[in-house]
């Protein structure tokens, strides 16, 4: 008998994060956009941080983007990643604008070149998790 694998942490879904959520779950990229001023940004906020308006409802993106930096972790700092290792961590800049942190799948041994352009691609966890992550072409 072999031993469990230890679980990976899962996000912390609420009332501000949910439609993020399902959205990935339907394989749609989303960012949370304020119905009274238009502003886009991500992560979820209860309140818009330009205006403060309360008013915010997620709207698909299209899933494309830039690396802007990255990161390839050599070390398990949750024990559900030690048989990931090592694996790459990268901050995606979106067409759209907001900033978003993901896993680049795919990636060159060498590590994603800087300005590389990135595509969103959705990793089914389980039935009610599914992980935006992104893939080095457009």
């Amino acid at each position: 008998m072999q031993p469990a694998t230890p679980a990976k942490p899962r996000p912390r879904i609420d009332t501000v994060s949910r439609g993020f959520w399902d959205n990935a779950r339907d394989g749609r990229l989303s960012v949370q956009r304020c119905d009274d001023c238009s502003d886009i940004h991500f992560p979820g906020s209860p309140v818009c941080p330009k205006c403060l308006s309360e008013k915010q409802s997620w709207v698909p993106v299209s899933g494309r983007g830039t690396v802007l930096s990255w990161v390839r972790f050599h070390r398990a700092y949750w024990d559900g990643f030690r048989a990931d290792l090592p694996y790459l961590v990268a901050l995606v800049g979106l067409e759209e604008g907001p900033m978003l942190m993901s896993s680049i799948i795919d990636a060159p041994a060498e590590g994603p070149e800087i300005g590389a352009s990135v595509t969103a691609v959705f990793e089914q966890v389980d039935d009610q998790l599914t992980l935006p992550k992104f893939r080095i072409g457009a």
